[in-house]
């Protein structure tokens, strides 16, 4: 009895390979048929790819990199008059002999040049008063630079408080404050931002970053947190 059942499975095994290949058969059978059905389609993503990948790479070689070559051309010339004094000429934006800082953050926009070029034509637009226009400018700026950010933001704080907009002013000090992990540049917009609080009369804002300083900046203070957190108290 027990050959008998050693055979009996013996052929129930052969009868699953012989269906297990069957299946193998047909399923490689439903391939060709989906692979010839669709070999267009297939072929034209493929392709698609293929290009994609080629096209990403033909641009970086041979529109960003002369793009950055001539923005980067444009920007010396823009700073080269600005060490000169000449800011007018620096902030240029009125013909294409002289693009200047703007011209240069118009036209190369998508390159770090052009954004550090929105950059410094917002502090010249500052400079002239024209806090709105320094404002947007400033906005255009980006960078992985964590200080450059915090500048970006305290900069744009100064525009905000050029029109009036303390309150808007005081989130972007509170912004600039936290953008970098350098201390003396945390250290610089905690202490401003403390101080436009204290001005606003918003005390217990104005405590609160004064008594950060007195906790973690006091090599760069000399003590002056102690007063203001005083000031807190009565002004």
């Amino acid at each position: 009895m027990a050959k008998l059942g050693k055979s009996a499975q013996h052929e129930q095994e052969g009868k699953e390979t012989v269906e297990f290949f069957k299946d193998l058969d047909r399923e490689a059978l439903n391939t060709e048929r989906f692979v010839e059905k669709y070999s267009k389609p297939l072929g034209l993503i493929f392709g698609a790819l293929i290009l994609g990948v080629l096209g990403f790479f033909a641009y970086k070689q041979f529109v960003i990199a002369p793009k950055n070559t001539e923005a980067v051309k444009s920007f010396l010339a823009a700073q080269k008059n600005l060490t000169e004094g000449k800011d007018k000429d620096a902030l240029g934006g009125k013909s294409a002999a002289n693009p200047g800082f703007i011209g240069t953050a118009n036209e190369y926009s998508s390159t770090e040049i052009g954004k550090l070029s929105a950059y410094n034509a917002g502090l010249l637009k500052f400079k002239e008063g024209k806090f709105q226009e320094a404002y947007d400018l400033l906005d255009k700026f980006s960078s992985k630079n964590k200080t450059l950010m915090a500048m970006k933001y305290g900069a744009m704080a100064d525009a905000k408080s050029g029109l009036n907009k303390n309150d808007e002013a005081l989130s972007l000090l509170d912004q600039a404050a936290s953008a970098s992990d350098d201390p003396y540049t945390t250290y610089y917009f905690t202490r401003k931002a403390g101080i436009l609080a204290l001005g606003l009369k918003k005390n217990a804002e104005a405590k609160k970053y004064f008594s950060a300083i007195d906790e973690k900046y006091q090599d760069y203070d000399n003590g002056m947190s102690d007063s203001y957190i005083e000031m807190t108290k009565y002004y």
